[in-house]
């Protein structure tokens, strides 16, 4: 009985994966195999954007509004929900076959047109002397960052959506694997895996809203499974609180993201995310526990798209700015 139901659920599952490949095209489907695509959008008009890393967004290519209704469909069905005028958002991850890739879908009222992003994870890494040859760091700046890590010191990657905070992250996470032997544990909180890690002591730990399962719950777990690094993805609830315990109690050199337009704004934020929790501010538990604000931002009259545009350390009450700011 069992291996019937199973056998049911291995074929109702590829149906649904050969659907989705028909209905987003061959050509959207082919980025799946890139990987230097960081993030696939498809407009209410039907105009296609992709995002690629250290490129920038480009018009891709043209998807009809019936085949973005029908991948939301599919995608509501995978994920054991539905989508319709009463339900009109669709989020989750995607099955492994997409690289269980972010979704992010709507439909009408919400938007003019059904619509979706979609943001794949990292499977490569664009390096801070990539960034340097990019012109989006200066030799400066990165001297510092590199320097800062071996320093273990607590970072902050600020910046708003689309900003690059994931892929500068990465950058980072790259220094810190280079001089990590077996002696340093790196656990990684996250609600998507986009995190990338090729340190040989790694544990990857995932949110899981279904089974009640949050960030705050995983970063006391976190602190059984010995972390000499704890690096986050974004921060954006109350467990910001217990994100700056832990770096604070014996295990710095922490990065996390969190979305902000400028580094005041971001310890603000934090300081707000804190107060979530029932707790009066906490300025001096984050000035205590934050090192280093990076602020990057979107930038599109820059050949890359973005640059840094200030680098805060908090202790000291300056900020370095990008000459290009």
């Amino acid at each position: 009985m069992t291996i019937d139901h199973d056998l049911k659920e291995q074929e109702a599952h590829a149906r649904r994966v050969e659907q989705m490949r028909r209905y987003l095209g061959k050509s959207i489907v082919a980025l799946f195999g890139d990987p230097k695509v960081v993030e696939i959008m498809a407009n209410p008009d039907g105009q296609v954007y992709v995002e690629r890393l250290g490129e920038g967004m480009t018009e891709f290519a043209q998807i009809d509004p019936y085949s973005v209704q029908s991948v939301l469909g599919l995608m509501a069905d995978f994920l054991h929900t539905t989508v319709s005028r009463d339900k009109p958002i669709v989020e989750g991850a995607m099955p492994t076959e997409f690289l269980r890739s972010r979704f992010a879908g709507a439909i009408p009222p919400l938007v003019e047109g059904a619509s979706f992003s979609i943001r794949l994870p990292a499977r490569s890494v664009f390096t801070l002397n990539q960034y340097v040859e990019r012109g989006i760091v200066t030799e400066e700046q990165r001297d510092f960052l590199e320097q800062s890590l071996r320093e273990r010191k607590n970072m902050l990657v600020s910046g708003g959506t689309g900003s690059g905070k994931t892929t500068l992250s990465n950058a980072l996470i790259d220094v810190i694997a280079q001089s990590s032997g077996a002696e340093q544990r790196i656990v990684i909180i996250e609600d998507t895996r986009e995190l990338q890690c090729s340190a040989p002591n790694v544990v990857q730990f995932l949110t899981d809203d279904d089974a009640g399962i949050d960030m705050t719950r995983l970063l006391k777990l976190t602190l059984r499974y010995r972390p000499d690094r704890i690096l986050v993805g974004e921060v954006r609830d109350k467990a910001a609180l217990a994100l700056l315990k832990a770096w604070n109690t014996g295990h710095p050199g922490g990065i996390a993201t969190l979305h902000a337009n400028h580094p005041e704004a971001a310890l603000l934020r934090l300081d707000q995310l804190c107060q979530e929790a029932g707790v009066p501010s906490q300025k001096d538990l984050i000035r205590e526990a934050v090192d280093v604000v990076i602020q990057i931002a979107r930038d599109p009259e820059h050949p890359a798209g973005r640059r840094i545009t200030a680098i805060h350390e908090v202790k000291v009450n300056r900020a370095e700015v990008s000459p290009q700011g």
